[in-house]
């Protein structure tokens, strides 16, 4: 009687432990899920990755070559081409329809001009003007008003430029007349003469000359004198990448974006 008991108890253990098992493993999966089993939420939260093509305004080239590399080292997979041109090239590229992903241009009203082929535009950093004047001043060049000294070879942003309408906006509202000896197609032109010695002074962004400051000095435009130049982030609704650029576009507003771009010396948007 006794060993048919005994038997009866193994048999018991034997069939509890059966029961138990699956629940352990359960439990086993589910501590997996909370302790990292799932994937790593950084990898769910990457951009897509894509081939990009940006057209921004000429006077991002140096800060865009930053980001654009630190974008790329945040979002493995992803390849960002920049085009720069002045905000007017950029915006006749896009109505003629040339394939690209997202837009930036140096100033709102260009940017209006193309509202119909991009989605929300976002200002993602601004820009003041300064004078570009050759290594160490050597024209002794104090503020605007020597801008007109007719000895002097000025250079300016051509006016259908947003960089030429911001100086002739401030030239105007001082009443300086300014005979530039030729008129660019963007402001790394302009600034680009003033390194070269090709000309005396020209009318830059701040950014454009710290950028050169081993070959250019700037003179500063008092807030009073100067104009704000904001520049605003779009995707083109052409975009065969949209989720990607949208991405990006968001990014470029990012506390590491902005980093770079306050850094370079544009001002918060």
């Amino acid at each position: 009687m006794s060993l048919t008991l005994t038997g009866r108890r193994a048999a018991a253990a034997v069939l509890t432990a059966a029961l138990l098992a699956p629940l352990a493993a359960c439990g086993n999966d589910d501590t997996k899920k909370d302790t990292g089993g799932s994937p790593a939420s950084g990898s769910g939260s990457a951009a897509p990755k894509a081939n990009l093509t940006v057209l921004a305004a000429a006077s991002l080239t140096s800060v865009f070559e930053t980001a654009g590399a630190a974008y790329e080292k945040a979002n493995p997979g992803t390849k960002i081409t920049f085009s720069f041109a002045g905000s007017q090239e950029l915006i006749a590229q896009v109505s003629q329809g040339s394939p690209a992903d997202a837009l930036v241009t140096a100033d709102t009203k260009s940017m209006d001009k193309v509202k119909a082929d991009t989605g929300a535009a976002t200002v993602i950093a601004k820009n003041r003007l300064v004078i570009a004047t050759g290594e160490g001043n050597p024209h002794k060049v104090d503020n605007l008003k020597d801008l007109a000294d007719t000895k002097l070879k000025v250079v300016l942003a051509a006016p259908e430029v947003p960089a030429g309408k911001y100086s002739k906006q401030i030239l105007d509202a001082q009443k300086i007349t300014v005979k530039p000896v030729s008129q660019e197609p963007n402001v790394r032109a302009v600034l680009s003469k003033v390194e070269l010695g090709e000309a005396d002074a020209g009318l830059v962004y701040k950014t454009d000359a710290e950028s050169a400051r081993d070959k250019v000095d700037a003179v500063e435009i008092p807030d009073a004198q100067n104009a704000i130049a904001q520049y605003p982030a779009a995707a083109l609704k052409g975009s065969k990448n949209a989720e990607a650029t949208a991405a990006f576009v968001a990014w470029l507003s990012s506390p590491e974006a902005q980093k770079i771009l306050q850094d370079a010396g544009f001002q918060k948007p």
